[in-house]
């Protein structure tokens, strides 16, 4: 590996350690903040843990995929073909810390891990207005959930109907042939080429 190259993968590492460090220390200051604030009233619930999954779910999925989103992932990801063609998938840029916080935007579940810490703080220390927003964006998950469901049925059955349509082809155009193939034998009967005396032609009789 040339010193350039290890170099810029040294920083890379170094930027996910950060990452780490930042995540750890962001959840160490809200725990600190919220024993002086909330004094241990956090008690969320099944609703409120269904509700994070989803809305983490698709916020995860908006940065990492979504469109509108692409100016803000432009300086570390971009879109490029998927490797099956049906679509485009979006990867990091660069090396080095870019590639490292790109690696972070294209990924729905690492950006979706950052998106619920930052959510579940939000429940610990404002829940009323992190409720609201959470309602709104799980409303979307749980929505995005029933379009990829109703688009795989639509597919299933698109490519049933398909396959039913190519066998009904073959069997009409079996039916065809063999219906031509009676008619032409009909014809020969008709004509007596296919009479066992077609060509009997009686022999001379010497005396």
């Amino acid at each position: 590996m040339k010193p350039r190259d290890r170099a810029l993968k040294q920083q890379e590492y170094l930027t996910k350690l950060a990452l780490i460090v930042i995540f750890l220390g962001g959840f160490g200051a809200v725990v600190w903040m919220g024993q002086k604030v909330v004094a241990g009233e956090f008690q969320p619930n099944a609703l409120d843990l269904l509700l994070l999954g989803l809305a983490a779910f698709r916020l995860g999925r908006l940065v990492a995929y979504d469109l509108i989103m692409e100016p803000l992932r432009s300086p570390v990801a971009h879109t490029v073909p998927d490797e099956s063609g049906a679509g485009d998938n979006v990867e990091a840029r660069g090396a080095g810390a870019q590639r490292a916080l790109g690696q972070l935007i294209s990924c729905p579940i690492c950006a979706g891990t950052w998106i619920a810490a930052l959510l579940a703080y939000g429940l610990y220390l404002l829940p009323g207005p992190t409720r609201l927003f959470l309602m709104i964006a799980a409303a979307i998950g749980l929505a995005e959930l029933i379009n990829s469901l109703v688009e795989a049925l639509c597919w299933s059955s698109q490519l049933a109907r398909a396959q039913t349509g190519a066998k009904l082809q073959e069997l009409r155009s079996r039916s065809t042939t063999l219906d031509q193939a009676h008619q032409r034998e009909k014809e020969s009967d008709y004509f007596g080429l296919n009479s066992p005396h077609e060509f009997y032609k009686p022999e001379k009789i010497n005396r």
